[in-house]
């Protein structure tokens, strides 16, 4: 039995806010330079030169790789033999939040949560059901795992949902698709990666694909229907010449991310959610031989 105090957890959700502001994952740098490659637009060469030399210079200078801090979100998954102190699920709760807090006014970070309706700033980074904090049980790891997504507005101002007529088939979800990277244009930083999710309820559809949006790069979707889509559509948006920072080229995505689940026989739902070429994360994991942290 593995028993982890919330101080810990605190710690970790502290850092994890921090390095993935500052730190770019190994999978989006080698997504740069493949799409830099094979580019073919004087100008979208540029623009991808300029972008990977920001990442360089932010990485060696130890600054944010983006002013925009995003909306923090946690995804917590607790593995087989875990026993947290104190209150459970409400004590790890309030230790990520801590954790945030933390990060945000002990490093400094801008904070860029407000209330709704008032667009009062709390300074921390916090607020009504922010950070975003989600718990998932897995018996074949041991510890606990939390990965960290600074959700910028930029990409997350472009989402989606369409309630699709059934009977239009597969056509309807990649013309949605095709759709909103159109409507998109330059407004989510491209290159993006585009989350689709296809399946489910309305919100479910919507978590999907938030989900695909902020999956790693050469990973794929584990039904081989939904992978084949994701190799469809990854060729399609490439081929629409939004390109880097929408000022046209090759590069408009990194790739396109699919999930699914399974829905009722009179419904198809679709949903839209992107990922800017800052595509920010970080992880954590807590086990008996402490702490060790990665992407």
């Amino acid at each position: 039995m593995l028993r982890i105090d919330p101080g810990v957890v605190e710690n970790v959700a502290k850092e994890l806010y921090i390095r993935a502001l500052k730190i770019l994952p190994p999978d989006i740098k080698q997504g740069f330079d493949t799409l830099a490659a094979r580019e073919t637009a004087a100008t979208a060469q540029n623009v991808l030169g300029t972008m990977i030399r920001n990442i360089a210079v932010a990485e060696a200078t130890d600054n944010l790789l983006c002013q925009d801090t995003g909306i923090p979100i946690y995804n917590v998954t607790i593995g087989r033999g875990v026993e947290l102190s104190g209150d459970d699920g409400a004590a790890l709760k309030a230790a990520i939040r801590k954790g945030c807090e933390r990060a945000t006014r002990e490093h400094p970070l801008r904070s860029s949560i407000v209330h709704p309706l008032t667009r009062a700033n709390e300074h921390t980074s916090c607020g009504i059901g922010v950070p975003v904090i989600q718990i998932d049980h897995r018996d074949e790891i041991d510890g606990l795992r939390i990965e960290m997504i600074p959700k910028g507005s930029g990409s997350e101002n472009n989402s989606w949902l369409k309630m699709a007529v059934p009977a239009e088939g597969i056509d309807a979800i990649k013309t949605f698709v095709i759709d909103c990277v159109l409507d998109a244009g330059g407004k989510t930083c491209p290159p993006t990666i585009v989350g689709v999710g296809v399946g489910g309820t309305a919100d479910l559809c919507m978590h999907l694909a938030k989900i695909a949006a902020t999956r790693p790069l050469g990973t794929h979707c584990a039904d081989a229907e939904g992978a084949k889509l994701e190799d469809e559509l990854s060729g399609a948006v490439n081929m629409l010449g939004v390109g880097p920072q929408g000022l046209g080229g090759d590069a408009t995505a990194f790739a396109v991310h699919v999930e699914l689940a399974a829905t009722h026989i009179t419904m198809n739902p679709v949903a839209v959610n992107m990922q800017c070429h800052s595509a920010r994360r970080a992880s954590a994991a807590i086990t008996s031989a402490g702490v060790s942290y990665g992407f």
